[in-house]
């Protein structure tokens, strides 16, 4: 991907992301670079344990696994309780749909919203391929839900958010869509300390997950303004091989204007948790 520049524009920025993400879903085993993945988006069966501590994964399809983008286990940071609607924000390929679909049972719901066309259409694909019934998939903005008020129990993401060039607003409509007491239980990038602004304005590192992590105080604090309440966050450092396959994927040596390690400790995952009061 070449190194494109932006002006912050929420447009350019979406298009960047959703041909990106939509090229992924044409053609999964392309050698691109997932957010915090490794350089091809597929992934083997016995590498899954890497990212999920849920065994469950490694049992489905390669159709599912092969389009496994996320930084992190959010179906285990959750923890799902049979009966519950789960939504998920930037369901992708659907693989922590489907995880989740398990731990609720088939008196839960499952809702998996996608900007992506070709990624909600593989998607459906993947869920009639499976078998599964109580999975629904839907094209929509996270920004935007197609979801009513006070009618999901817990939230989900695996490295989505940080793609989104209105955070405030996606918290904001996370907080909307849960019922009183409901969970918000996401992976996602973060930095602690400014990135570069030549790295912020470029969209081919805004597709790879880095120029939109915000810094983990400003993140939180967005959690707390959108109403939510005993917010919680867990750094997961990255290895140096992954940030080292992400700068040359993005082609982001030519806009570092410190040394690469200053970029390993900046950049880094998170699990975070937080409540809507009830």
């Amino acid at each position: 991907m070449t190194t494109q520049k932006t002006n912050d524009q929420p447009d350019d920025i979406r298009i960047a992301v959703r041909e990106h993400y939509g090229s992924l879903a044409v053609k999964p085993k392309a050698q691109t670079t997932p957010c915090c993945g490794p350089s091809s988006a597929t992934i083997p069966v016995d590498q899954i344990s890497l990212i999920y501590e849920t065994p469950d994964a490694a049992t489905l399809p390669e159709e599912v696994t092969s389009l496994s983008l996320g930084c992190g286990d959010p179906i285990t940071l959750a923890v799902l309780q049979p009966g519950q609607t789960v939504l998920d924000l930037g369901s992708g390929g659907g693989i922590d749909c489907f995880l989740a679909a398990r731990r609720v049972g088939e008196t839960g719901h499952v809702i998996g919203v996608d900007m992506t066309p070709a990624m909600i259409d593989k998607a459906r694909l993947n869920k009639a391929k499976i078998g599964v019934e109580n999975v629904d998939f839907r094209l929509g903005e996270i920004e935007h839900l197609p979801v009513g008020d006070e009618q999901v129990d817990v939230i989900i993401s695996n490295c989505v958010i940080n793609l989104s060039p209105d955070k405030p607003q996606v918290f904001r409509e996370a907080f909307r869509v849960l019922r009183s007491g409901g969970r918000l239980a996401v992976s996602d990038m973060v930095t602690d300390g400014a990135l570069p602004e030549a790295i912020k304005n470029s969209l081919s590192a805004w597709a790879g997950c880095i120029a939109g992590a915000l810094d983990v105080q400003d993140y939180l604090s967005a959690i707390e303004a959108a109403g939510f309440v005993n917010v919680e966050l867990t750094p997961v450092y990255m290895d140096r091989a992954t940030m080292d396959e992400a700068i040359q994927e993005y082609d982001l040596g030519e806009l570092i204007d410190f040394p690469p390690e200053m970029l390993y400790k900046t950049v880094f995952s998170a699990k975070i948790t937080a409540y809507k009061p009830v």
